[in-house]
């Protein structure tokens, strides 16, 4: 019965099927023809017989002939009656965006082959690097951290007792398939009044929370707005917070306090301790074909989502591909002076070895103008250092990863592409 509803009123729908099915007569008459055959039914009959009125009996050779020009006229008109039918799917679903269903079939159809990724981290690194391999994959599932207590996702985190949204926010804008305006919407901050200083798409995860009584659904129900590509995993749901042990023997609390202290940072720990990761999240890492880690801020992006401790093991004990994916520049307070392998240390120090295989670094020079730019801030390119990294006993891809503007950051297509030849040159050795 639901295959009739293709009939209703208003579809423009049955004037091209009817189209079609008279293009499939005009065939099997053209044939009939062909081979002087019995005409199978009634239609096809007067057909013919309206044929043989206007030519007569020819000789086989022009019945052949005929019979070539019916079949075609009849192709043409299938072809014509499809068009205009898929047309009318066109405009009744996406009126006027006829390339966005061609991305709609393109993802179900190559994206959704793609290999299994899992992505670890916070910040606008992670967002960076999900805009690139979104192109290649919608197997995605990025896992972010949620220690987050700056800022917006600050204050709704102490004012609405959820899990800050910012970091997941960006991820979810970075894997969105919707017009661009939506985009803007998601990222828009307000700049005077109450709401000063928050983003819409942090007051929209933050209401669908509470409407949905559960922080994990507002971020499933945000990404069916925005339509993304793969999935966004908080890391965990419980309420965790950082603290920073430094040399000197100071504790400083909080995400937020952590970049702007001026000791160097000794252990990172977490509260509470025993934090779980969220389930979904251990199920894409088990069915993985590689875990990048990064690019991100070391202390408060990367290693607050390995410090959730069965998060780390299943990482541990998978056997994708496992990535780290190191900073181009080092951060102010935080990895100040670190070489590639210092950053490489510092995981291995709170985690365990282990826990990575690949380390991604930049070879591109960086501009003297941005250079100059940056070392006003405290922040210089971080050194490769190839002979510890070796002895961590690391497989090193060195390639130029950035991308130059007012900024020096990873650059999402470079990045992705390296990721992707990775992991296609491993499953071929596999195979």
């Amino acid at each position: 019965m639901n295959k009739l509803k293709w009939l209703y009123p208003g579809l423009k729908f049955k004037r091209w099927l009817a189209i079609v099915l008279l293009g499939i007569l005009l065939i099997s008459t053209g044939v009939a023809v062909i081979i002087r055959f019995e005409p199978l039914s009634m239609l096809e009959d007067v057909f013919v017989s309206l044929i043989y009125s206007i030519t007569g009996q020819l000789s086989s050779g022009i019945n052949i002939f005929l019979g070539i020009l019916i079949i075609g006229f009849g192709f043409y008109l299938v072809m014509f009656g499809i068009r205009k039918m898929i047309s009318s799917v066109y405009d009744a679903l996406l009126p006027g965006q006829e390339d966005g269903l061609v991305d709609i079939l393109y993802q179900n159809r190559y994206l959704n082959r793609g290999p299994k990724i899992v992505v670890v981290g916070g910040g606008t690194g992670l967002s960076t690097m999900l805009r690139g391999i979104k192109k290649y994959t919608s197997n995605i599932t990025a896992i972010v951290t949620v220690a987050d207590d700056g800022g917006s996702s600050g204050v709704l985190r102490d004012e609405l007792d959820i899990l800050p949204p910012g970091d997941i926010r960006n991820c979810l804008v970075a894997l969105a398939n919707t017009e661009p305006l939506m985009e803007n919407l998601f990222q828009y901050r307000f700049e005077e009044g109450e709401l000063e200083g928050h983003s819409f798409g942090n007051l929209f995860i933050a209401t669908l929370s509470k409407i949905t009584g559960n922080f994990h659904q507002g971020v499933k129900k945000s990404s069916d707005v925005l339509a993304i590509r793969g999935q966004v995993l908080p890391s965990t749901l419980h309420d965790m917070r950082l603290y920073a042990t430094l040399e000197n023997g100071d504790t400083v609390k909080g995400e937020s306090n952590i970049p702007e202290t001026e000791g160097k940072i000794k252990k990172l720990s977490i509260d509470p301790a025993d934090c779980e990761a969220l389930p979904e999240a251990l199920q894409a890492i088990k069915q993985a074909d590689a875990v990048i880690l990064g690019p991100g801020s070391l202390y408060t992006s990367v290693l607050p989502n390995l410090l959730i401790e069965n998060l780390a093991e299943e990482i541990k004990k998978t056997e994708a591909l496992k990535i780290y994916a190191c900073n181009v520049m080092t951060q102010p307070g935080e990895t100040d002076d670190y070489t590639a392998s210092e950053h490489v240390q510092a995981i291995y120090n709170h985690i365990g070895e282990k826990i990575i295989d690949y380390v991604l670094v930049n070879d591109g020079e960086v501009e003297e103008e941005l250079l100059e730019k940056y070392a006003e801030e405290g922040s210089y390119p971080v050194e490769v250092d190839w002979n510890q990294l070796l002895e961590q006993n690391l497989e090193i891809i060195s390639e130029d990863l950035i991308n130059q503007t007012d900024l020096v950051r990873h650059d999402h297509d470079k990045l992705a592409q390296v990721i992707m030849n990775l992991i296609f040159a491993e499953e071929q050795e596999r195979n």
